[in-house]
């Protein structure tokens, strides 16, 4: 239990740290909050200061889950893909609630992609798949971001136990109450079909 809970604490600590602060300070003197819809993620940034401040936001989201996923792994051998699993439920909820910043934080897409693809790489390349052809197909970017962890839930569950399965669903549910004002607007009509990556420059 010790190493499940020192993974979790890990991840979040990781996690909450906010590449869109650093990026968008640099890149424009403002936080991610003054900046389009205010998500600290790769899509506002991109919209907002072009695709080079957007790619900079995507990788930093890349490697603090995967500094978090690798620590995890080493102070837990034997944790195996639970160790990542547990690791990136953490950084996940660091991001999307960073306690710094009064809980507000982004919507952990590229987080919890990359955490599902550290943990089992064949079958979280397949989820992530999935929710890109879902966004390919409907052009809502809620919709594709609810079905990588959805997808992976099953996936987990047989491939990797019961335990790595529950962690699968609660990933889900994470993206699921970041996602749910967008997937509101999908089903009341409201939500552009368009896969938000209108980059200005």
């Amino acid at each position: 239990m010790q190493e499940r809970l020192f993974c979790l604490a890990l991840g979040y600590a990781l996690g909450s740290f906010l590449t869109a602060e650093v990026v968008t300070r640099a890149a424009a003197g403002k936080r991610p909050a003054q900046l389009g819809t205010g998500n600290p993620g790769m899509a506002n940034v991109a919209a907002q200061l072009g695709l080079k401040a957007g790619l900079a936001v995507l990788a930093g989201d890349l490697a603090k889950t995967a500094a978090a996923c690798a620590l995890a792994r080493a102070l837990w051998p034997g944790g195996g893909a639970l160790a990542e699993l547990y690791a990136g439920l953490g950084a996940a909820a660091g991001h999307n609630w960073p306690a710094w910043n009064r809980f507000r934080g982004g919507k952990g897409v590229a987080v919890t992609c990359a955490a599902l693809v550290l943990a089992a790489p064949g079958w979280g390349l397949l989820a992530d798949a999935l929710g890109g052809a879902a966004v390919l197909c409907t052009g809502w970017l809620p919709l594709g971001a609810v079905v990588i962890p959805l997808a992976f839930v099953p996936m987990a569950f047989a491939a990797l136990g019961g335990e790595a399965g529950a962690l699968a669903l609660a990933l889900a549910a994470m993206m699921l109450a970041r996602h749910r004002r967008g997937l509101r607007r999908i089903l009341r009509g409201q939500e552009a079909r368009t896969m938000q990556l209108f980059f200005k420059k």
